[in-house]
This record gives C-alpha cells, sequence and structure tokens, in this order.
C-alpha cells in the first residue's frame, strides 16, 4: 500500500477539474491514468441515470458478483432493446410498440446465463437495488421504471432489497438537493418538472443521499475533504468514450480500503455537454465525503452513431456484423472497459 504522502503526491499529478473537459488544454498539462486506490472489492456500486441506468443494470446483470449494489433512475428494464435501436426508441422510451416483455428478457437472461456471458443467479439475487422515476417524465415514460422495479423483483431473494421510488411531479433527469452556496450559475440547471438543459433537476430532493444510504445501510460518517479530478481514458479506449473521465478521491480514501460507486451520466449529461454540472453537484461527492467513498464518473461522447452521448444500451459500439451484438453481456466493449476502470481503482499502488 502507498504511503499517505505519495498517494497524494500521485493523485495531485492528476489534473483537478477545472470546470470542462476542455479545462486540462488550459493548464498546459495533460491528464495522467488512472490512480490505483487499493478501493475495497466486496462493496462496489453501480448507478446512473437514462441511458447509464440502463447501462447501470447491464454492469450489474453481467457482473454482480463484482457489486453490492446498484440505482437506476429513468430507465427501464435490462436489456430492453434487445440490440435495436427502433425498440429502444419505441419501446424501451415510449411504448408506442406496447410495453417489453419481461418474459421475453427472461428468456434472454437465461440464454446469457447458458453461455457464461452474465453473472449466475445466486450472486444476482443477492444485490440491493435503489430505483427512481419521475411521475412527469416524458422522455423514458414511468411505467417503464415500474417494469424495471417488477424484473429486478424477479431476481433478487426478498423484496426488502428493493427500494422503488416515484416522484411526483419530477422530470426526466437526475434530481438534486442545492446546498445554500453553490458555485454554479443557476441555468446550469434543469427544472424539476420539465426537465432539459442539464438534467440535473433542481427539484429540492436528495436522491443522491437517498440512494446511496439505501444501498450502504451500515456505512457510517467518516467526513473528509476531498478533490474531483480528471483521469486519462484513453487506457480505456472504445468506440463512445470521450478522451477524459472524472473521479472524486476523499482524503480518507488516499491510502486505500474505501468502496467505489460508478456513476453513470445519461444523454447529453457529460462534462462535454453541461461542464461539471453533473460531476460536480449531483450530490454524490458530498455523500461520498461524509462516508468516505470513491466516485468514478467515466465519460462518453456524441459521434454520428450516437449523437447524444449516450451510453451503449443498444448496441451501437458493437461490430456491425454481429446478429446479436452482445452490449447487455460481459463481452459488451463498453462494459469490459468500464470494468477494467473499477479494475484500476481497486489494484493496489
Amino acid at each position: 500500500m502507498m504511503a499517505s504522502a505519495a498517494c497524494k503526491s500521485r493523485l495531485l499529478s492528476v489534473l483537478v477539474l477545472l470546470g470542462s473537459s476542455a479545462a486540462y488544454a488550459e493548464t498546459g498539462e495533460e491528464p495522467r491514468g488512472l490512480p490505483a486506490l487499493s478501493a475495497a472489492s466486496d462493496h462496489a456500486s453501480v448507478v446512473g441515470t437514462s441511458s447509464g441506468g440502463y447501462m447501470a443494470t447491464q454492469l450489474a446483470v453481467a457482473w454482480p458478483e463484482r457489486f453490492s449494489g446498484v440505482g437506476v433512475l429513468a430507465a427501464g428494464p435490462w436489456s430492453c432493446s434487445q440490440g435495436a435501436l427502433s425498440l429502444a426508441l419505441n419501446q424501451c422510451m415510449s411504448t408506442r410498440r406496447g410495453p417489453p416483455s419481461l418474459d421475453t428478457l427472461d428468456q434472454r437472461w437465461e440464454r446469457y446465463a447458458s453461455l457464461d456471458q452474465v453473472g449466475d443467479q445466486e450472486a444476482l439475487s443477492q444485490l440491493r437495488v435503489f430505483v427512481w422515476h419521475g411521475e412527469a417524465d416524458d422522455v423514458v415514460l414511468p411505467e417503464l421504471g415500474g417494469l424495471l422495479a417488477e424484473q429486478w423483483q424477479r431476481w433478487l431473494v426478498s423484496p426488502k432489497q428493493l427500494r422503488y421510488v416515484r416522484s411526483e411531479n419530477t422530470g426526466h433527469g437526475w434530481p438534486i438537493r442545492l446546498p445554500k452556496h453553490v458555485d454554479a450559475n443557476p441555468q446550469a440547471f434543469g427544472g424539476c418538472r420539465q426537465g432539459g438543459g442539464s438534467h440535473v433537476l433542481a427539484c429540492d430532493e436528495d436522491v443522491s443521499g437517498d440512494m446511496l444510504t439505501w444501498l450502504y445501510p451500515d456505512r457510517e460518517a467518516n467526513a473528509s475533504e476531498g478533490e474531483l479530478m480528471a483521469f486519462d481514458q484513453s487506457d480505456y479506449a472504445v468506440k463512445g468514450f470521450a478522451d477524459v473521465g472524472y473521479v472524486y478521491i476523499p482524503k480518507a480514501c488516499e491510502e486505500g480500503g474505501c468502496p467505489v460507486t460508478v456513476a453513470l451520466h445519461g444523454c447529453q449529461m457529460s462534462v462535454d455537454a453541461i461542464g461539471d454540472t453533473f460531476v460536480r453537484h449531483s450530490g454524490l461527492n458530498h455523500w461520498a465525503a461524509e462516508h468516505g467513498q470513491v466516485v468514478l464518473y467515466p465519460q462518453a461522447k456524441s459521434s454520428m452513431a450516437n449523437p447524444q452521448g449516450c451510453w451503449d444500451w443498444w448496441g451501437f459500439s458493437e461490430s456491425t456484423w454481429q446478429i446479436n451484438p452482445l452490449h447487455d453481456t460481459r463481452e459488451g466493449t463498453q462494459t469490459r472497459a468500464l470494468m477494467k476502470m473499477l479494475d484500476q481503482l481497486q489494484s493496489a499502488p
């Protein structure tokens, strides 16, 4: 394990986020590699909203033995798109083609499980799960969040492992409770009901705190300051990934032993799209500082195949010749890259 002073020196060499993904260029420095922190390997969680919510469930289903909890905001059932953009648009955001069939998705999971392309049922059944949806969401319809909660109920050992929350008059995005003093323009945040803008919704609702407290019910407060730092994502370069990602590291976590939360933004919510609004003001860092938690913020990017900078929940990052793109399995291109980031944080310096 790296000594505290040496670890601090290593961490300070990673550029501190200044406000946008282009900020590092203004300093003349380059972001360095994601640090090895000897993070705890038995209590990792993955959370996300919208496309990030779909991806969070994909990671948890692919590698349930690597996680203890999953939190999903404003998204529908696992593997809803079944590798087809038309289903993603018409059955997993709207329900113009009818709601997705959980029985059909169960069969898909069983096929993957028989090929060892997802984790086993025993590990999946042990997770703690938090599902949230805004009842005024007109991007991903609320009934899809209800189907996700029902899907998890089928998988989990006990209904006590699931918390399902629906917020009245709340739109599509990630609700936050702004602190009294916040270093951000109020226009950076979306309206609670309408969503829009950054999709970080000023709703006076601390979803991050509620979610992480549910996922980590036995964690005690261990207040510590921390830093949000940029890192080079080129070591994990795959289709759909940006050049730079971000990680929040409390000082209490510099010597190892802290769990990691992988936090996945939604479409149009990357640093390229909305600056530091999500990575600084989601509320995750506040809880992490109080409880000793590392928060990893990978970043997606826009492209012709993915114009809104979403995570791959319909198969765009896979080879075009594949009949079944396998984006929602352990073999998924983005899944493998995200798990390598988690591996790095959990490795010894």
